[in-house]
């Protein structure tokens, strides 16, 4: 059976523990200047040298190219800059439209791991892609679902550790087929904001 085209961008699945994921978030602050909304399973980015006045970090949309570091998710949006342990999201399709100031939550632990489809552009991952690397490629948010249209950049799959995403293996699910057009895969950041200590 063909897979679905389904993109959602990066979806929170498990640590690399082993463990399920919990729901944690942290809270971060998305200034006015944010042109692109943000949609759940977009990556988002640090802001270098930047905070609102309660000194909560300030990011943006995230970028989908070799060498570019991602903080983690967007996980919803937050009604002010405290702390909170699982989000409580205002709608199903509470995403952030663009140029829209907000506390938002997101998902920036580094062992997490997320689950993510993949684009097919040039011919779709082979089984043998667990252990490799690969980037993100953008896309379009849904303003019905609130979900991402990011997926992984079939493309740049290679061995190159200044590709974003580590790919851990095929999702196991009854409904994914790997080595065919739109698997999906389990992923975590290679380049984690929180694991770069000279930058962003």
């Amino acid at each position: 059976m063909a897979n679905p085209n389904t993109p959602y961008g990066l979806r929170p699945y498990a640590y690399t523990s082993g463990a399920p994921y919990n729901g944690a978030v942290r809270v971060y602050y998305v200034p006015v200047g944010n042109a692109t909304a943000l949609f759940f399973g977009d990556p988002v980015k640090l802001i270098t040298n930047s905070s609102d006045g309660n000194g909560v970090q300030a990011v943006v949309i995230g970028t989908a190219a070799g060498g570019a570091y991602s903080l983690g998710t967007f996980a919803g949006r937050a009604n002010n800059a405290g702390m909170a342990t699982i989000p409580v999201l205002q709608s199903n399709n509470a995403y952030l439209p663009a140029t829209t100031a907000a506390y938002i939550y997101v998902t920036d632990d580094p062992t997490l791991l997320y689950a993510a489809q993949e684009d097919s552009g040039g011919g779709s991952m082979v089984a043998g892609a667990s252990g490799r690397n690969v980037d993100l490629i953008a896309g379009t948010g849904s303003t019905v679902t609130g979900q991402s249209g990011w997926q992984l950049d079939s493309s740049t799959l290679d061995t190159a550790n200044t590709l974003q995403m580590r790919i851990i293996q095929g999702l196991q699910e009854v409904d994914n087929t790997v080595a065919a057009t739109n698997a999906k895969w389990l992923v975590k950041f290679n380049l984690h904001s929180m694991l770069n200590l000279t930058g962003v």
